[in-house]
């Protein structure tokens, strides 16, 4: 996991409580649970309108070629 080992998260867990104390950090793991799942939704529609544009690109490049041939 990124190259680092247990007593690395170990700290790191430890200065995340410092730093915020522990009743805040569900609310910030919330927070932060919230904004990835709008960034993987919003990637997922990025995705299916480019494959949408894709398709609707290729749909009329084939009319176009079967046009052409007649």
């Amino acid at each position: 996991m990124f190259g680092i080992g247990g007593s690395e998260i170990f700290f790191i867990l430890f200065i995340i409580v410092l730093f915020f104390g522990s009743k805040k950090i569900p609310e910030l793991a919330r927070g932060l649970g919230k904004g990835l799942r709008e960034m993987k939704e919003a990637a997922n529609g990025l995705e299916r309108e480019i494959t949408k544009e894709m398709k609707d690109l290729k749909e009329k490049t084939d009319i176009k070629n079967l046009i052409d041939k007649e």
